[in-house]
């Protein structure tokens, strides 16, 4: 298949050209199966083409492709809203649509500035809020998706990040919340600063999740000082991580909560959801989007919570990725290359001692084992899965077999 008229932006992680995906598998237009645990990035939540959400996506194209929200409500905005609220952190009762996870990060930065009245933003080491420029400049995981594309907005500020693979990581907490309140006390003062915006989990940079006691007291900076505390969960919400929201791993009540990726199966789908209060603050007209709250979005998004929530799918869950993060583990008291294994749900990383070996697994586990991955981190030494939610156990053996033969082979 020619791509001469395709852009070479896109990094690819492979040259796999498909032509349909079923559960946790692609199959190539020359007919080879793959199994796939990159999962669309974190999107694939019900899987590839679950059969619940595409009827839902056709059934709603046969009545509306497009309902545009300025010129009318259709008839799933308020249904879809009123069951987040139902699944969000406490006090989380307000919703507002858009297309990706970049728009979101961007609209809870105009929310909360036009809320607090403030200008400023803090962001962590190791983050990744999007590409636009507002969430470029919030992003510090790695800087291809920075570089050439300065000037970038002002007012961001980076705060530390705990390393979690330290000997002592509540002094690691500890260190990394005195250079949060540095900048508290020399760089931008709590007056001037708007909001907090964190991943409960750091994505793209490491699969790395909070370390106890971290959100919680920068959630209390936040309380004391009026500034917000806004949940970047684009990447860990709606089940990845064994709940439906990360944030419910911690004792903290979040003023904003960005959701995208596994929210609707794969359709491009993002909500925003705040308090009333909050979002009263945001003037009429003030911020919007020509396919925000889109029906099949909607109905995407309504199909996807009905098979997130049904009996007994997040219990399976966790037990799915108790079995590949405790079959990485058998497999680093083999492997010294396996330095780490961090699991927080099906948001699971094997980190390995060098780069080069990573990439080395990455291609054989593609080439050999049929299996998909994808690494993460700006050292490019974390192997991370997201395998749909649906993954079996038969299919999380198949995975663990090839990883085994990949560390035996392309060490």
């Amino acid at each position: 298949m020619s791509t001469d008229n395709l852009s070479h932006v896109w990094f690819k992680v492979t040259d796999l050209e498909v032509a349909s995906g079923e559960g946790s598998w692609v199959t190539t237009t020359s007919g080879d199966r793959y199994l796939d645990f990159s999962g669309g990035i974190a999107v694939t939540s019900t899987g590839h083409s679950h059969p619940h959400v595409t009827k839902a996506i056709a059934d709603q194209a046969q009545r509306f492709v497009h309902a545009q929200a300025n010129v009318y409500t259709h008839d799933l905005m308020q249904p879809l809203a009123a069951r987040l609220a139902e699944l969000s952190p406490a006090g989380i009762d307000t919703f507002f649509y858009a297309n990706s996870g970049a728009e979101i990060t961007e609209a809870a930065v105009k929310l909360a500035k036009q809320a607090t009245g403030r200008p400023n933003i803090i962001v962590f080491q190791g983050s990744f809020h999007g590409r636009t420029h507002q969430a470029m400049a919030m992003t510090t995981s790695k800087t291809v998706y920075r570089a050439g594309h300065a000037p970038l907005p002002s007012g961001i500020f980076i705060a530390p990040y705990p390393n979690v693979r330290a000997d002592d990581v509540q002094a690691e907490v500890a260190r990394a919340l005195a250079g949060f309140d540095e900048l508290l006390t020399s760089v931008t003062a709590p007056s001037e600063t708007a909001a907090v915006i964190i991943e409960p989990v750091l994505g793209e940079g490491g699969y790395v999740a909070a370390p106890a006691g971290f959100l919680e007291e920068i959630d209390r900076r936040c309380k004391q000082h009026g500034m917000l505390f806004i949940a970047d969960e684009v990447q860990s919400g709606f089940g990845r991580t064994g709940k439906m929201f990360a944030i419910e791993h911690f004792d903290v009540q979040p003023d904003i909560v960005c959701m995208a990726k596994g929210i609707a199966s794969g359709f491009p789908f993002s909500a925003l959801g705040t308090r009333r209060e909050l979002d009263d603050k945001w003037p009429t007209g003030s911020h919007g989007g020509t396919y925000g709250g889109n029906p099949m979005g909607c109905a995407a998004a309504l199909a996807t919570i009905e098979v997130l929530t049904a009996d007994g799918f997040m219990a399976n869950v966790n037990e799915r990725g108790r079995q590949l993060a405790d079959g990485l583990r058998r497999l680093q008291e083999h492997h010294d290359a396996i330095v780490q294994v961090r699991a927080l749900g099906l948001m699971i990383a094997a980190q390995f001692d060098t780069a080069a070996r990573t990439s080395a697994i990455v291609s054989h586990c593609l080439r050999e084992g049929n299996l998909i991955t994808m690494t993460a981190g700006a050292a490019g030494t974390t192997l991370r899965f997201m395998p749909p939610l649906t993954v079996t156990s038969e299919e999380i053996t198949i995975a663990l077999a090839a990883l085994d033969k990949a560390l035996v082979e392309a060490a």
